[in-house]
């Protein structure tokens, strides 16, 4: 029998795969001046075609796990999200999924190999505090169990009333933890407790787990170890669309040779195929759900945690992009500022900008705003319309952009148009 022909395809193709896998390709259904209206349901179906939302605690412009909803489905109420995650039933819990994420109660269950294997997934400030301070840790699941939902801090306040605090730490990342946190983040590791919703200062109010997951999650088996990966490394694939072992392993941080060998499962259960892709020099992978647009017309601001910029090498691979979070880079050396997002027009990066909301002024202040290489004559009046378009979602009233970079002219110029006729959004300032 002859050998089998791998299929070709070409990177403009393999982008618009990526895009349909994203929910990018399509234009929002944010219709000028009369948007949907985005319900709970949409909420999720966006979610479960993602896998996953990250969470980041920075709130320069809005929380991390908010502006890809925004990406995909356009202005859309907040509340919404914290209705999902904060009421029963739940329809997202957190835990270290893309490192902190919000996932679905049943991609919570797929976890819990790496709650088993918490020596060796977990950072040092938390597993060593089991050994270091288990009687802290026993009184602390003591206490969750007794008052949950609660927070670090009320913890932490019971703990030095009764003589059992202890000076904060330092030594992981630089965070400052008490001890109530690190005895509540390894519980929270292993699964014992979780987040039960988050508190106006976004603080994790931890409960137990049982309390938390839908009654039929609890109820359900353990899976094991090999399942779990296989499962996780098919929920990237599929949210990719395309792309390496690299690409769908990062979705879930997948480490070791497990996932090398789930991917060959995969693909002798005809879940992946091996691709073709001219210009992109690795063996690449497509998703028996995969679809291939025509054409993407979708145009959305990306954030720096956005699911399709995960993987930074794979963006560069497939957009021509370079990009990197400059947040702890000094100002002094930062190429396009602190919290930049890349700007979707099409298939193509066309640019980036440096956003911050300026919630006391009222203001979506545009810092810095660079070309990119495929950046055209519509990228600037696209840019701007999304920029209206954000701030209205945000709660500004007007949006203001500085002197820096090779699109800001531009950018200034169209925002100080009126929108056009139907159009959604606020005027520059």
């Amino acid at each position: 029998m002859g050998r089998v022909k791998t299929e070709t395809m070409s990177l403009a193709q393999a982008r618009r795969v990526a895009l349909a896998a994203q929910g990018l390709h399509a234009p929002r259904p944010d219709d000028g001046a009369a948007p949907r209206q985005v319900t709970l349901r949409h909420v999720q179906r966006t979610v479960d075609r993602l896998g996953l939302l990250q969470i980041d605690s920075v709130n320069v412009l809005a929380r991390a796990h908010l502006v890809p909803l925004y990406s995909r489905l356009g202005p859309y109420d907040v509340s919404l999200l914290d209705r999902a995650a904060g009421r029963a039933p739940r329809r997202l819990v957190e835990y270290w999924g893309h490192v902190a994420s919000y996932v679905p109660p049943e991609t919570y269950r797929l976890l819990e190999w790496r709650q088993r294997a918490y020596r060796t997934e977990a950072w040092g400030a938390i597993s060593g505090v089991e050994l270091s301070h288990s009687a802290v840790v026993e009184h602390v699941r003591g206490i969750v169990a007794a008052r949950g939902p609660i927070t670090a801090g009320e913890v932490h306040e019971l703990l030095e009333a009764e003589g059992m605090g202890e000076a904060r730490t330092t030594t992981e990342w630089g965070w400052n933890w008490s001890l109530a946190k690190r005895a509540l983040e390894f519980l929270f590791f292993t699964g014992e407790i979780t987040a039960a919703r988050r508190n106006a200062a976004f603080e994790r109010c931890y409960d137990l787990t049982e309390r938390v997951l839908p009654a039929a999650v609890v109820a359900a088996p353990p899976v094991s170890d090999e399942e779990a990966v296989r499962r996780l490394l098919e929920i990237g694939a599929r949210a990719h669309g395309v792309g390496t072992l690299r690409c769908f392993r990062d979705y879930f941080r997948l480490r070791g040779p497990a996932p090398r060998r789930a991917l060959d499962e995969l693909v002798e259960d005809g879940v992946l195929r091996p691709v073709e892709v001219r210009g992109w020099d690795e063996t690449t992978y497509l998703h028996r759900d995969a679809v291939v647009p025509r054409r993407a017309q979708g145009r959305a601001l990306l954030s720096p945690f956005d699911p399709l910029v995960f993987e930074r090498t794979r963006l560069e691979q497939l957009f021509g992009t370079r990009y990197r979070i400059e947040i702890y880079v000094p100002a002094a050396k930062r190429v396009h500022g602190y919290y930049v997002l890349p700007f979707l027009q099409g298939d193509r990066i066309t640019a980036k900008v440096d956003l911050k909301a300026d919630r006391r002024a009222g203001i979506l202040r545009v810092l810095a705003a660079h070309r990119e290489e495929h950046a055209d004559a519509e990228t600037a009046p696209a840019l701007a319309a999304e920029l209206r378009l954000m701030a209205t979602w945000l709660g500004m009233a007007s949006v203001v952009v500085g002197p820096l970079g090779d699109l800001a002219p531009a950018l200034a110029a169209e925002l100080a148009q009126p929108p056009a006729q139907g159009a959604a959004g606020v005027v520059a300032g």
